[in-house]
């Protein structure tokens, strides 16, 4: 079984979580501690409520999201967030959230592995946030339309393309 510290200080060193300014509310890093051990982990883009049932049901030890708990920022422990914590803690999860970290990193992030899945090459980042250059900019010669079927199948799922700029 492995420690659940030994991986926090490991995701924290390779996705130079302390260094990557961010969002106040981002709070990245170990949003919820669990009882010590991981043997099984979870990804997912947002730290739901059923995010949570699902890592309760396949007893996911480490759950690891892009947008953790705390955007809101300050808040009652009611409603959704009550019952989240709830199923954290009465299953034992673990709660880690990277957001613009993940969003940057040259060979994990977001965008890297986009690129990379759609076949793309670039490493030039095209704007900033958090005094942070994210984002990557790639040129590609096809139309749109054949653009949104090629993520839709390399993603398997529905994209939702906004149609900036030039065609």
């Amino acid at each position: 079984m492995a420690s659940l510290i030994e991986i926090v200080n490991y995701t924290n060193d390779f996705l130079r979580i302390c260094e990557i300014g961010d969002w106040d509310n981002a709070l990245n890093g170990l949003q919820i501690e669990n009882s010590g051990g991981v043997t099984k982990i979870g990804a997912a883009v947002d730290a739901s409520t059923r995010v949570f049932k699902a890592a309760a049901k396949q007893n996911v030890d480490l759950l690891i999201v892009h947008h953790g708990l705390f955007w809101p920022g300050l808040q009652p422990v009611t409603a959704a967030l009550r019952r989240q914590l709830e199923l954290a803690f009465e299953n034992n999860i673990a709660l880690y959230s990277a957001h613009l970290p993940l969003d940057l990193h040259p060979q994990v992030g977001n965008n890297a592995q986009l690129a990379a899945l759609l076949g793309l090459k670039s490493n030039l980042p095209f704007f900033e946030e958090k005094g942070q250059l994210i984002g990557l900019k790639a040129s590609v010669s096809l139309p749109r339309d054949e653009l949104d079927r090629k993520l839709q199948k390399a993603l398997s799922s529905p994209v939702k393309a906004f149609m900036f700029g030039p065609k």
